[in-house]
């Protein structure tokens, strides 16, 4: 796949499950994320296993200005990014509507759907001009329909996909792609920042369930990116085999 792909929260989990996807298929990877330690480990794991050209881009995806001034550094040879994965995203707290942190809100909302919004206006005017590109964004099978304590990430997903949707509408006369992948019950760290970083209550959440990884998802992703460019994979929800819905799992 000689193509480059733009990954945010590429540092752990479904990220840099990705990162890893695509580097084992030969393309060149723009990575995101804050913690720059752990970003400085994937592009020597990547660079070392696979032999492809690595960049990384360190911001919060909710600073925008940041995220601005981040895609304009970015050397001539880097800038015609030609797939889009835009992954970062979290959840903090069970709380209920009625009773949550009107600040942890915001940073749910500004990570979830701000930064996605940011995201795609600064990268795909590029892809409309160069009449080629793909937006792959990672929502959840909490897009569609609400669950106890998660009301505010569930309206933060079902606005992933009426974005992917709308996209979809608004690019429809171009070559330009838009998928949204809806994961179920998938264990990487995400739990951990809805607890608060109770290891023992994230774990909780997988016990009796083999829960899908972060690689699983990226093949969900790359396969999405790799069909033939006459097809467009619209919506993909992709669960463990003993999950029904967001809220109904048989656990042994």
């Amino acid at each position: 796949m000689d193509k480059i792909v733009f990954i945010t929260g590429a540092s752990s989990g479904i990220g840099a499950g990705c990162a890893r996807k695509f580097a084992s298929q030969g393309a060149s990877l723009i990575l995101n994320a804050r913690n720059v330690d752990k970003l400085n480990g994937l592009k020597e794991e990547l660079e070392k296993q696979y032999g492809v050209k690595v960049y990384l881009l360190p911001f919060d995806v909710r600073d925008r200005k940041a995220a601005m001034v981040a895609l304009e550094s970015l050397p001539e040879e880097w800038q015609a990014i030609d797939i889009l994965v835009n992954n970062a995203g979290l959840v903090i707290g069970m709380d209920k509507e009625q009773e949550g942190s009107l600040d942890e809100w915001d940073i749910v909302i500004d990570t979830n759907i701000k930064a996605l919004l940011a995201m795609t206006r600064l990268i795909v005017p590029g892809m409309v001009e160069r009449k080629r590109g793909h937006i792959i964004n990672i929502g959840s099978i909490a897009g569609d329909a609400a669950y106890p304590g998660g009301s505010v990430y569930c309206a933060t997903k079902a606005a992933v996909k009426a974005l992917s949707d709308g996209l979809r509408i608004d690019l429809v006369d171009t070559p330009l792609r838009v998928t949204n992948i809806k994961p179920g019950l998938v264990e990487t760290n995400f739990s951990v920042i809805r607890f608060r970083g109770d290891k023992e209550k994230a774990d909780n959440v997988y016990k009796g369930i083999r829960p899908l990884t972060g690689d699983d998802i990226a093949e969900t992703v790359y396969f999405a990116a790799s069909v033939p460019e006459y097809m467009q994979i619209a919506e993909m929800l992709v669960m463990p085999t003993y999950q029904a819905t967001g809220t109904i799992v048989s656990r042994k």
